[in-house]
């Protein structure tokens, strides 16, 4: 699976990043505040919680996140943490200034 393979939704009234993976829903749940996005909450389907699907539905996520916000992101669900740490230097402009994961 690729990156481009999932449709990523920004579903703003459960405040959570959605794509289906074979008929069950992936989720990243957030909260926002002063130009910033909390990544608070991950959820994979039983089958696709491998650490290489996970792994891309993260990428989408903050894809879509830099395409279509100004926000900065606060990765604090340790896995989105850990992915970002392992990919400092392509997520480094997403994060607020001063901030190092």
């Amino acid at each position: 699976m690729n990156e481009e393979d999932f449709k990523i939704t920004n579903n703003e009234f459960l405040r959570q990043f959605e794509t289906t993976l074979n008929g069950e829903l992936a989720i990243i749940e957030y909260a926002d505040q002063e130009r910033k996005i909390f990544l608070t909450k991950l959820k994979m389907p039983k089958g696709f919680d491998d650490e290489e699907t996970t792994n891309k539905f993260i990428e989408a996520v903050l894809a879509e996140i830099k395409e279509n916000t100004n926000f900065r992101v606060m990765p604090t669900h340790p896995d989105i943490a850990k992915f970002m740490r392992r990919n400092r230097r392509k997520y480094k402009d997403l994060l607020p200034v001063g901030i190092n994961i």
